[in-house]
């Protein structure tokens, strides 16, 4: 068993300011396993634990109200989420050595030592990591998954940087939409919200390689409820807004498709 550790010694060790420690313990993000008669705050091996996850998440730029749901949620498997977070760091990796690639090569063209094409001059460029999520998708729903990825992919190959930021500006307007609508207190089976469920699959289908089936558009709903990352995406957005997302995906899948 380690010793307890006092702030200003776990500030040493992490890199994290006392300061910052002392705001985590006051959001019940970071609590102290115990506190001193002298009145110090105590940290044990499962509190740098705990950190560590922290600050992972920070990482992949969670923000804290997030990276809190996720440590919290039940079942929460620290072993699982430290595989997820090394493959995205991998990928995260890979997809830089790209970019480098893409910047040198540039660089080489424009100083008139060779030449690159417009289809290189986006190299490594990609809205989000997908590699954590797709190792996810083929544990959790068999090679079935795998095969519809590679479709995604292959429908993707020939998008330029514009249809990236494209997607994933109408993906992040939607989003902020039905977190609208879960504050305001919009039922699931509303007009307003059987719109934006109808944007939502129209942008789903713009990168599968078939627009989803009822089926499919509901159990991606699931999905966001069953993969914590995406449950602390939108837990970030609006409390409760997965478990909202889901229903109201379901509820279109089942009416409209």
């Amino acid at each position: 068993m380690s010793r307890p550790y006092t702030v200003a010694e776990v500030a040493r060790l992490s890199g994290v300011s006392v300061r910052t420690l002392h705001h985590y313990d006051a959001i019940g993000l970071l609590k102290p396993a115990s506190i001193g008669a002298n009145g110090y705050r105590l940290y044990g091996r499962e509190e740098l634990l705990r950190l560590q996850q922290i600050l992972f998440h920070r990482e992949l730029k969670f923000p804290l109200e997030a990276i809190k749901a996720v440590l919290e949620a039940p079942g929460f498997d620290r072993l699982a989420a430290l595989k997820r977070q090394r493959t995205a760091l991998a990928e995260e990796e890979a997809r830089y050595r790209n970019l480098l690639r893409t910047l040198d090569a540039t660089l080489a063209d424009l100083e008139g030592e060779t030449s690159v094409n417009e289809n290189e001059l986006f190299g490594g460029f990609s809205p989000e990591t997908q590699a954590g999520h797709e190792a996810w998708l083929v544990e959790r729903y068999g090679e079935d998954a795998r095969a519809k990825i590679d479709g995604s992919k292959a429908k993707r190959k020939a998008w330029g940087k514009g249809d990236y930021e494209a997607l994933k500006a109408e993906g992040e307007a939607i989003e902020q939409a039905m977190g609208k609508a879960l504050v305001d207190g919009l039922p699931i089976d509303s007009g307003a919200v059987r719109a934006l469920m109808g944007r939502h699959h129209a942008w789903v289908a713009r990168s599968w390689p078939q627009p989803p089936t009822a089926e499919a558009f509901a159990g991606l709903g699931a999905m966001y409820l069953e993969h914590a990352e995406f449950t602390a995406r939108y837990e970030g957005i609006a409390p409760g807004l997965a478990e909202y997302m889901a229903e109201a995906m379901r509820s279109f899948a089942e009416a409209e498709l």
